[in-house]
């Protein structure tokens, strides 16, 4: 399967190749200057994604371990969406630079990084697995977490990558595979509970006329072990939607105290009020405020 997909002007691939290439060891991503290879299992089909990479255009090509030629339209369909979702370009981010031309405290951030882009995680299960992984913990730590459920739950592509697993997968694990490879008690359960949910169908991921974001986020909330900063990070990294508020990201609170040039963080409380301003753009107000931190990577997510 080959597509192209265009990109916009002033389009910064080094943002789209420094995301995807966080985890030094991967086992389901290969970066390279011209392009980004990615390991995902879609509908319980082991794909390879290559997206060969110029500054116009992403020339797409999905190898699948799939006896069905062509392959299923459905399937077709979401291995265009997870190349639109690595790409970052579900969310312009002209809207939130003309909203924050003239802020005080944002404006200038936003007009120093113009095509500044929220890249997303490939599919909505892996953002919010990773969302799982990542909550309380430093991000190395959190990465390396990462590299060992792709390998506990995850499946090899015929040409050897190992794709990221679906529900169905991680929900076969049991906690012992992951705490006995340095996953807490609690990160275990969480994440396998969450897994065991969507697997069944108990829980719905895909946005549909019955089933809003909202309705989404309050299924999320209910799952023991997710609350409101995993859900955000998810519906951030998953669904690329443009009004999250990461009032509780550790980061977030840095930039804003670097920025106030402040000797502490701002609390929860107070970050939520700040945030607020930048409805219905905190989604880039939040990039834009990580991106602040890039002589500090460890505390960016």
């Amino acid at each position: 399967m080959r597509f192209t997909i265009s990109l916009p002007a002033n389009y910064r691939l080094q943002d789209v190749q420094a995301f995807h290439s966080r985890d030094a060891e991967s086992v389901a991503e290969e970066v390279r200057p011209e392009r980004i290879r990615k390991g995902m299992l879609l509908d319980g089909v082991a794909v390879a994604l290559t997206l060969h990479l110029s500054p116009a255009a992403a020339e797409c090509e999905a190898a699948a371990d799939c006896p069905q030629r062509p392959l299923p339209a459905s399937l077709q369909q979401r291995i265009r969406d997870a190349a639109l979702n690595m790409l970052g370009l579900r969310i312009d981010p002209q809207a939130f630079l003309d909203f924050a031309r003239g802020d005080a405290m944002l404006g200038p951030l936003a007009l120093a990084n113009p095509g500044l882009r929220v890249v997303q995680s490939a599919t909505v299960f892996e953002a919010l697995t990773w969302a799982i992984i990542g909550q309380q913990i430093n991000l190395p730590f959190a990465i390396a977490l990462r590299r060992t459920f792709i390998l506990q739950a995850g499946r090899q592509h015929s040409s050897g990558l190992w794709c990221y697993p679906e529900a169905a997968d991680a929900a076969g694990l049991s906690a012992e595979d992951l705490t006995g490879r340095k996953f807490s008690r609690a990160k275990a359960e969480t994440l396998l509970r969450f897994a065991a949910l969507v697997a069944s169908g108990e829980l719905r991921l895909e946005q549909a006329a019955d089933n809003s974001i909202e309705e989404i986020s309050k299924a999320l909330l209910a799952v023991k072990g997710i609350g409101p900063w995993t859900v955000n990070y998810g519906l951030l990294r998953g669904y690329g939607y443009a009004d999250c508020s990461l009032h509780g990201d550790v980061a977030i609170r840095a930039a804003l105290q670097r920025l106030l040039g402040e000797d502490s963080k701002p609390d929860m409380a107070r970050t939520e009020r700040i945030l607020q301003q930048y409805q219905p753009h905190r989604t880039m107000a939040a990039a834009h405020l990580w991106a602040s931190l890039n002589d500090r990577p460890n505390e960016s997510a």
